[in-house]
C-alpha cells in the first residue's frame, strides 16, 4: 500500500525519515514515470536510464519543492524535462545529415516487442513520433496518461486553452497520419 502525498511530505520533513519518504515516493511513482518516459522515448534501455535520471533529481531537489503544485505534477515535470534533455542531447549526437534521429525512433517502434504488436497502435506510436515536440508531450500526458489538462498546465508551464489547442492539432494530424495507407 502507497503512503499519500502528503504522509510523504511530511515523511521527508521528519530527520531520519528521507530515505523511507523517498522510497515510497519511488514505489508509488516509479511506474507512472517510466510510461510517461517510454512513450517519449520508446527504446526500453534509455527509459531506465532517463527514468533512473529523474528520481535522483527528485532526490537531489526535493527541498526545493514548496507544494505549490501536487507532487506527482512537480515529478511528472521532471520527467517530461528531462525526456527533453535526453533527446536534445541524443539529436545533438546525430547532427550527421545521413542521420535522422526520429527515424531511428520510428524504426525502434517496429523493433520494440514490449510493445503491443497491433497495427493500429504500431501506427499511433509512429504518428505521435511525427508530432512537434511540444504536441508529443500534450498527447502523450492526456491520452496515455489520462491526465487533465490542469495538470498538464502544472506539468507544462502552458495555459489551459494553449494545451487544448496543442491536443486538437496533434489529434488532427495523428489521424491524417493512421489513416494514410504504408
Amino acid at each position: 500500500m502507497f503512503l499519500s502525498d502528503s504522509e510523504i511530505l511530511r515523511n521527508f520533513n521528519i530527520k531520519g525519515q528521507e530515505e523511507y519518504a523517498f522510497s515510497h515516493l519511488t514505489n508509488k511513482y516509479k511506474e507512472k514515470v517510466y510510461w510517461i518516459i517510454r512513450k517519449m522515448l520508446i527504446d526500453h534501455e534509455d527509459t531506465n536510464d532517463v527514468t533512473q535520471d529523474v528520481f535522483i533529481k527528485v532526490w537531489i531537489n526535493f527541498s526545493k519543492f514548496r507544494a505549490e503544485s501536487q507532487l506527482y505534477t512537480w515529478i511528472y515535470r521532471i520527467a517530461v524535462n528531462e525526456c527533453i534533455n535526453f533527446l536534445n542531447k541524443k539529436k545533438s549526437r546525430f547532427f550527421l545529415p545521413l542521420i535522422n534521429y526520429e527515424k531511428q525512433l520510428l524504426a525502434k517502434v517496429d523493433e520494440s516487442t514490449d510493445l503491443t504488436a497491433d497495427d493500429i497502435h504500431v501506427k499511433l506510436q509512429k504518428a505521435v513520433l511525427q508530432l512537434p515536440e511540444k504536441q508529443q508531450i500534450v498527447f502523450n500526458l492526456r491520452y496515455f496518461q489520462e491526465l487533465s489538462y490542469e495538470d498538464i498546465a502544472e506539468i507544462t508551464k502552458t495555459s489551459i486553452g494553449a494545451l487544448k489547442a496543442s491536443y486538437h492539432h496533434a489529434v488532427k494530424k495523428i489521424e491524417k497520419l493512421i489513416f494514410v495507407p504504408d
